[in-house]
Formats: structure tokens, sequence, C-alpha cells
């Protein structure tokens, strides 16, 4: 048994180990083999959505070259220093991976997924393959905790399916948002966030004044001519930031036009992702009709890189980026500096602007208690990750002490899950706030996406 194991463990990290740039186009391929879609189409839309997340990458790794310097001297600036490393959520990902029973709980998740299609209890296909590692994670932490295959199993499981769920549910007001049809983001460190973004939405509704700013790029650009402008926008927040940092005038500039090219490019980059999945999309859509009529509607499951580079995402996780350093320095108990992780503040910002439909001055609001929670979160369940590093023999690269991840390390439901299947009172006496709170979100939802 072990040395099976082992095999599928080998195989599945050779297929994980290839970019998703490279996997994605032979996916698509298949789908379009399966969905009997013309072979020259399908060829086409497989080479156009590599491209497209090779444009991604390629700009969004272009963006971090220029805010981490910026990080780095406002860290300075402020002389914070803490005891626990925020090393980001590769450490996390490979210590997953190092879990021995990785391998089988994928291969389960994979299978939930269409017993789930086929029951009708989801609409989407998730082919975001090296994003499952985020339910694995939560397997691996309880297995660490009680030693127990099967509750990690249960973990793993019921994280995939609230995470599968919410991308159903967001997936209308997806469309909306970033006009990518056919498609939902089932991504647990970005859609997590869409609950507080629908229900604090509901709040702001209710506030004075702050109720009545629309401030969506698409909107600010009627209403304001040039200076609404997203890439201006950007070039004028990258000014700010700037100054703030204390660089001098040719750094300042070039970091405005570094940022004005991201907000400017993204968008581009994922418009030729979602045109690549149009005739992939439409041909599944027949398929299902014609042979599943009862199925309903069906969406394509991706990596949430499709709408990280949406200018009001950009610009409202430019916004969030010292904030978060601000909040890290003032609130008490508090044990690392958000560095490794800050700039992923665009995957938690991309469904509060699904929810608020790219209010950016909303998805600011609304993304200040979420940093909060993340901070505290991610300082209080470190002990959990070094127990785990040590259990799989994983340390990083060049450090031997106590991390953690701002992003992936503080996220709320997989916290929530990891404690629950941990026996932790607290967590089971949560149980029906959460079910309260995903009623609402599923309520909301639908009736928001309505208009």
């Amino acid at each position: 048994m072990e040395k099976e194991m082992e095999l599928i463990k080998n195989a599945a990290m050779y297929l994980l180990s290839f970019e998703p740039y490279v996997m994605l186009p032979f996916i698509i391929l298949i789908l379009a083999i399966i969905f009997r879609i013309k072979f020259s189409t399908g060829i086409k839309s497989a080479f156009t959505i590599g491209i497209g997340f090779i444009g991604i990458f390629v700009i969004f790794d272009y963006f971090v070259s220029i805010i981490n310097p910026v990080i780095q001297k406002l860290i300075s600036r402020a002389g914070l220093q803490l005891d626990i490393l925020d090393a980001g959520w590769p450490p996390l990902a490979a210590m997953t991976w190092a879990f021995s029973f990785a391998p089988l709980i994928l291969l389960i998740l994979m299978l939930l997924n269409i017993v789930l299609l086929t029951a009708r209890l989801t609409k989407t296909i998730n082919i975001d393959i090296w994003n499952y590692w985020h339910f694995i994670f939560a397997g691996a932490l309880v297995y660490n905790i009680t030693n127990n295959i099967l509750l990690s199993t249960f973990a793993s499981a019921i994280l995939f399916i609230i995470t599968i769920k919410l991308a159903d549910w967001s997936a209308p007001l997806l469309r909306k948002f970033s006009d990518l049809k056919g498609i939902s983001v089932p991504t647990l460190s970005a859609v997590v966030c869409f609950p507080f973004g629908v229900l604090g939405n509901k709040l702001i509704d209710r506030i004075p004044f702050i109720n009545k700013i629309n401030a969506n790029p698409e909107k600010m650009k009627e209403k304001m001519g040039l200076l609404g402008e997203p890439m201006i926008i950007g070039f004028i927040f990258g000014l700010f930031l700037g100054i703030g940092t204390g660089y001098n005038v040719k750094e300042i500039i070039e970091l405005a036009f570094g940022i004005a090219a991201a907000i400017y490019i993204l968008p581009k980059m994922a418009s030729i992702v979602g045109n690549s999945l149009i005739p992939i999309s439409e041909g599944m859509k027949d398929f299902i009709k014609k042979h599943f009529p009862k199925t309903g509607e069906t969406y394509i499951g991706l990596d949430v890189a499709v709408i990280i580079g949406l200018p009001s995402v950009v610009v409202t996780s430019i916004l969030l980026i010292p904030t978060s350093l601000v909040l890290a320095f003032i609130f008490p108990g508090v044990k690392f500096i958000p560095l490794g992780d800050l700039v992923n503040l665009v995957v938690v910002t991309s469904f509060l602007c699904v929810a608020t439909k790219g209010n950016v001055v909303r998805s600011y609001i609304i993304g200040i208690p979420i940093v909060i929670l993340h901070l505290y979160l991610a300082s209080n369940t470190a002990h959990l990750y070094a127990n785990l590093a040590e259990s799989v023999d994983f340390k990083p690269a060049g450090y031997d002490g106590v991390f953690t991840s701002f992003i992936d390390g503080g996220n709320v439901l997989r916290t929530w899950v990891v404690k629950m299947f941990s026996g932790n009172i607290y967590a089971l006496l949560l149980i029906p706030v959460v079910l309260g709170i995903l009623y609402l979100t599923r309520k909301l939802s639908n009736k928001n996406s309505q208009y």
C-alpha cells in the first residue's frame, strides 16, 4: 500500500510541477474533445488561454517586483520588527504536498466534484487543480492534530463543498463584474471573502453619504473623464505611495508609471483568457443541454488570476497595503509583519470587488476588518504550521524560526474547519453562525445578480 501511495504521490507531484499556462491548454483541449467542439477551435482556445495566463503572471510578477521594495521601505521607516515571519503561501503549499495522504485526498476531492455535478449540487467543474492544495492543507493540519485520516478527509471535503458553493453563488455577479462568461472562481483564499463582501455591502447600504458613493473605476471614468481613467488613478496612487515611501523624484515617477501599466495591461490579459473560454463554455453548455438536460447551467472553475488584474481590485489592494502595515503596528497581539503575502491582498480584494460591483470605497471599508481578522488568525495559528512543518520535515529555505502566511495562514474558513474537526468547542458553537452567513450570502447574491 505504501508503494502505491508513493507512486500516486510522485505522479501527482509531476503533473502539478507543470505551470498552469502549460497544463491548462491540455485540460481545455480535453474538454473541447469531450464536448465535441471543432478541433481547430479547441486548439485555438487552448493556446490562447495559455498565452493569456502567461501575460497575467508576467505582468503580476512585474507588479510584485516594484511593490515589494516599497513594502520593505515602509516597514523600515516604521521601525516594525516582530518575531514571526510572514513567509507567504509557498511554504504552506510545500507542506501540503509533503503530507503523505495528499494524493489520496486530491483524488477524493476530484471524484467529489463529479458526484456533486451529477447530483446537480454544484454548477462548477473545478479544473484549477493547482489550488486543490488549499483544501488538502486543512486535512493535513487536522491529521497532524488528531492522527485520524477519516477526520482529515472530511475536513478537506467540507471545505471543498463550501468553497465550490460560494463559487456557484458568486458566478452571476462575477460575470457582471468581469464580463467573463461561463466561469466561476473556486479559489479558497479569494472566494472566502465573498460572504464578507455581500454582507458588508448590504450594511453599507444603510450608512448615509457612504451609500451614495459610486467609486467604480468605470463610473469614475464616465464622470471625471481623464482623471477617472484607471491607469491615471493608478499613476496618482503610485505618486502618493512613492512619496510616502521616501523615494526620490525619479523613483516616484517610475513607480507611478509601473502601477499605471499594471492596471492597464492586466485586464487586457484577463480578457484574452475570457475570450479563449467562450467557445469551450458555449460548447459545454450545448453538450450538457443535449445529453443532460436537467443539469442546468455549468461553470468552468478557474484560478482567481483571471480577475486579480481588474482596475478596482488593484486600486483597492494598493490602498490596503499601507493600511495593513499600520494595523499590524497598532493592534496588540499581532505577532508578524505582513510581508511575504502582502501583495496577495489582490486575492482578498477580488471578491470584495465582485460583491460591491467594483466600488473601491466600499471594498476598502469592508477590507479593513478582514485584514484585522487575517492578522490575528495568522498570528495565532503559526504554531499549527510549525508543528506540521516538523511532522513532514519541512523548513523554509534560509529560515529556522516560526513562520506564517498573512493571507492563507489567516484564512477564516479554513481555520474554522480545522478547529471544528479538531474538537474545538468554540468552533463547534459557531456552526449555526456559519450556516446563517452562508444562507444570507446565497440569498443576497441571488438578489444582487438580478440588478
